[in-house]
């Protein structure tokens, strides 16, 4: 499990924000701030809406999960495409989206695969919702990793 301090280390400032909110928060208090982040979460950029060909496609989630990872100026900027039936994930992937908004690549691949454990998320999802949030960040680590070993890394 990751450490505090390891967690200050290597989290994205806004990213701890949102982890110490859930820290602060009891029992279905995580699940309602999950509802929350599920209702904020960003629309995909209008030119790839309804393209889930141009998206990655997270196989190792239960829920269909599509991730469109842009990169301006360096900085990666997360979209989801998550059904409305699943609002827990969709909740993480928003928190993710908003917590990593314009992380480097380097950050990206920095931020502990437990991260969300940090937050208690275990202590109100089933162990199959954290083995799918363990897959997505998992999954968003590749995308950097692929960034990286690109020609725009």
């Amino acid at each position: 499990m990751t450490s505090e301090s390891e967690l200050v280390e290597k989290v994205p400032a806004h990213l701890r924000q949102i982890i110490e909110d859930f820290q602060l928060s009891e029992g279905q208090e995580k699940i309602e701030l999950l509802l929350e982040y599920s209702e904020k979460m960003p629309l995909l950029p209008e030119n790839s809406q309804h393209q889930r060909d141009e998206m990655d496609f997270v196989e190792e989630c239960m829920t269909p999960v599509y991730v469109l990872a842009v990169v301006r100026e360096g900085g990666f900027h997360f979209y989801f495409d998550i059904p409305p039936e699943s609002p827990t994930v969709r909740g993480f992937a928003a928190l993710l989206a908003e917590g990593l908004d314009g992380a480097t690549a380097e950050q990206i691949l920095g931020l502990p695969n437990d991260f969300f454990r940090q937050m208690g998320l275990e202590k109100v999802l089933s162990m199959q919702r954290l083995n799918g949030l363990t897959a997505l960040v998992a999954h968003i680590k590749r995308l950097a990793t692929n960034y990286l070993a690109s020609d725009k890394g």
